[in-house]
C-alpha cells in the first residue's frame, strides 16, 4: 500500500468520524460502507452481523457499540427518503474491518487503523488512571503532613504521629499496618499507601480530614483523644466502604505510586522535547 493511498485513506476515514454530544466518536454504517468498498449494502449488513456476534463473544454490549438510527438521504429525482442506519463506536468500526476482506485495501488499512486508534484510547485512559491515583497519593501525603502538624500544635509533640496513623490503619483495613504489607508484599521500607488503589487513597485521605477538623475543633490535647476520633474515623469509612460491596484489605493492590509517579513524569519531560528539525 503506497504512501499516498495511506494518506487519502486517513483523510477519508477521519473527515467521516463524528462525536455524539458527550463527546463518544462514532462513525455511520452507510458511509463506512462506502469507505471499505462495500458497493451493496445488503453484503455490508453481513459484515455488521458477524461483527456483532464478535462483540457479544467478547463479552462486550452490542447495544453499546452498534445503535440503529434512521437518516435522510437524497434520491436521484432530487426528493429524500429515510434509511436505516447504525452509529459505530471505534470498537465496533475495529470489529466490522475484523470480519471484511483483507484483500481490499481499505479494509486492510481499516483493521490498522481502528486497532490503532482503539490502543491509543486505552493508552489514554491508562494515563488518567494512572495521574488520578498519583494526584491521590500526593494529596493523602499533604493531608497525614497536617494531621502531624495538628498534633504537634495540639499536644505538643509529633511523636504520636505514626502511632496514630497505624491505629487509623487498622480500623480502616481490620488488620495492622504490618499484616497488610505481609498481604500486599509490600517491602518493609516502603509505605503502605504506596500500593493502596486509588479508592482507599481517597477514602484515607477524607477521614483524616475530618480527624483534623475535629481535633482542632474540639481542641483535643492528648493523643488517646486524637487516636480514638482517627480510629472512629477510619471505621465509620470503613463501615462505608463494606456497606456498597468493598472490603479494604480484599482489593487488589496497585503498582508502586512512586514508580508510577516516575514514569509519568518520564512521559511528560519526553513529551516536552523539542522535536527533531526537518533542516538537520
Amino acid at each position: 500500500m503506497n504512501k499516498e493511498l495511506i494518506h487519502s485513506l486517513t483523510s477519508d476515514f477521519e473527515a467521516h468520524s463524528q462525536h455524539t454530544e458527550s463527546g463518544i466518536e462514532f462513525w455511520l454504517a452507510r458511509d463506512l460502507q462506502h469507505l471499505l468498498g462495500y458497493t451493496e449494502w445488503r453484503n455490508f449488513s453481513e459484515v455488521i452481523n458477524k461483527a456483532k456476534t464478535a462483540c457479544e463473544v467478547s463479552d462486550h454490549s452490542i447495544s453499546d457499540h452498534f445503535v440503529d438510527v434512521n437518516k435522510m438521504v437524497k434520491l436521484g429525482s432530487g426528493s429524500t427518503r429515510e434509511v436505516d442506519d447504525i452509529m459505530l463506536t471505534r470498537y465496533a468500526c475495529y470489529l466490522l474491518a475484523q470480519n471484511g476482506d483483507s484483500k481490499k485495501a481499505p479494509i486492510a488499512f481499516a483493521q490498522t487503523y481502528f486497532a490503532m486508534q482503539t490502543r491509543k484510547a486505552e493508552l489514554i485512559e491508562q494515563h488518567l488512571l494512572e495521574t488520578e491515583r498519583v494526584q491521590a497519593r500526593e494529596k493523602l501525603k499533604q493531608t497525614e503532613k497536617e494531621l502531624s502538624e495538628t498534633i504537634h500544635q495540639l499536644t505538643g509533640g509529633g511523636q504520636n504521629f505514626a502511632l496514630i496513623r497505624s491505629k487509623g490503619d487498622h480500623a480502616l483495613y481490620g488488620r495492622s499496618t504490618q499484616a497488610m504489607k505481609e498481604k500486599w508484599n509490600v517491602p518493609e521500607k516502603k509505605p503502605l499507601s504506596d500500593f493502596a488503589p486509588t479508592i482507599i487513597l481517597k477514602a484515607k485521605d477524607f477521614a483524616t480530614e475530618i480527624t483534623i477538623h475535629n481535633a482542632r475543633a474540639k481542641e483535643m490535647q492528648t493523643e488517646g483523644q486524637i487516636s480514638q476520633e482517627h480510629v472512629t474515623n477510619n471505621q465509620a469509612v470503613r463501615d462505608t466502604l463494606i456497606d456498597r460491596g468493598i472490603t479494604p484489605e480484599n482489593l487488589i493492590p496497585e503498582e508502586d505510586a512512586a514508580k508510577v509517579k516516575r514514569r509519568l513524569d518520564s512521559t511528560v519531560k519526553k513529551s516536552l522535547k523539542k522535536p527533531d528539525s526537518l533542516d538537520q
